[in-house]
């Protein structure tokens, strides 16, 4: 039988070990996103995440059923942490951007050297966002988060998670010279 979430957290206050089946269950999704926002850190940012989780576990919401949200909030603050480190990462990956762009051998290698090529100005569009806009857009992009899950995670107003996405795409694309229909992130849900 698997249990909710808010089972397992509530349960663990009392007996430590029901805290393990959270991190089997989300720990893969809390990683994927650590990695793609921090890169090799991503592990020890885990641990980390999770760490918090467990200590706090006493003020997780027992209205809330889902605890992603909550750990996703968790490793957003972790990271925070190491704002100035992932900001120096994104301008290095601007800076290594436009190397040679070498042989055009097909299609699916055009589009993969497209795409690098765009990995350099898009690693500067990310570390000119304020870091709250940074936060949400990655949320929504990375963890595909929905802008209400977004909200819970931050502790912010759904319209501030609507605001700050949109100013962030805005900023993203002008950086990026696309028009305003691109960039291929979901909309609001």
């Amino acid at each position: 039988m698997q249990y909710a979430d808010d089972v397992l957290i509530r349960e663990s206050i009392r007996a430590p070990e029901r805290f393990a089946p959270l991190f089997d269950r989300h720990a893969t999704a809390v990683h994927r996103y650590l990695s793609r926002r921090i890169g090799e850190s991503a592990d020890d940012l885990l641990a980390e995440t999770f760490l918090v989780a467990f200590r706090v576990r006493e003020s997780f919401e027992p209205l809330r059923i889902d605890a992603r949200p909550w750990l996703f909030g968790i490793a957003t603050n972790v990271l925070r942490r190491h704002v100035r480190a992932e900001e120096r990462r994104y301008r290095a990956l601007a800076r290594s951007a436009g190397s040679d762009r070498g042989v055009h051998l097909d299609e699916a290698l055009d589009d993969r050297l497209d795409a690098q090529a765009l990995r350099g100005a898009l690693a500067a569009a990310l570390a000119s966002l304020k870091p709250p806009d940074r936060d949400a857009l990655l949320l929504l992009a990375w963890a595909q988060l929905s802008y209400a899950e977004i909200a819970a995670t931050l502790g912010i107003p759904i319209g501030t998670v609507r605001s700050r996405i949109n100013r962030a795409r805005r900023v993203t694309r002008s950086a990026l010279g696309l028009p305003a229909e691109s960039l291929g992130l979901p909309e609001e849900s």
